[in-house]
């Protein structure tokens, strides 16, 4: 039995207890453990704009600072710890980069969906987005190109409308989290998080009305 397979029977935190007292070969088998756990949150950060390859990159390098920061007596089990670490050190990144980022269509339609799920009283909101921008698998070259020219220009008015807090948000929001898992990349309060997603999703109903 290799001494990797002899950490299957151990937890996540147990095995941190022995890497402090010394076994540091505990780092390297954590950090193969969750690089799948990288490489899925890299697929979902992708969307801001950064490149897959430096994501990972940067992903790994939160997965090492989990692995050496984490406190059983202070943080939560060690997986949401990775995670937290792993998702902050790429939208770190992200935004150090100074990327442009472009929201695509089907983006916009993402979102409407999110919206319709998590607010009972905007059941027609993904209804509004149809009417107004057509799904990409129902229009013609020419109508496409249109569709994507309002996407741009939605994307445009909204940008203006938004606090630097509010986009950091969306951007968020666009990547799957919901506001606890914001409120923690961002380091701000859970009630701060949801506030500004509850304006952020006013103000694009207010650009598509």
């Amino acid at each position: 039995m290799s001494v990797f397979e002899s950490y299957h029977d151990y937890t996540d935190e147990e095995l941190l207890s022995r890497l402090r007292d010394g076994e540091t070969a505990i780092t390297d088998y954590l950090m193969e453990k969750y690089k799948n756990l990288v490489r899925s949150k890299a697929k979902t950060m992708f969307i801001l704009g950064a490149d897959n390859d430096d994501l990972i990159q940067e992903g790994m390098i939160g997965l090492f600072k989990a692995v050496r920061d984490y406190d059983s007596g202070r943080d939560a089990s060690f997986y949401t710890f990775a995670e937290l670490c792993i998702a902050r050190q790429m939208y770190t990144a992200i935004q150090a980069s100074g990327r442009k980022k472009h929201m695509p269509l089907n983006s916009y339609i993402s979102l409407y969906s999110n919206m319709a799920q998590d607010d009972s009283r905007e059941e027609g909101a993904e209804a509004i987005l149809v009417n107004a921008l057509a799904a990409e698998g129902e229009t013609n070259p020419e109508e496409l190109f249109i569709d994507k020219e309002n996407a741009e220009q939605l994307e445009h008015k909204l940008h203006k409308e938004l606090s630097p807090f509010e986009r950091q948000v969306l951007d968020l929001y666009m990547t799957g989290m919901g506001y606890i898992q914001i409120a923690r990349v961002l380091g701000r309060d859970e009630k701060s998080a949801d506030n500004a997603l509850q304006r952020v999703k006013a103000k694009l109903r207010k650009v598509l009305a």
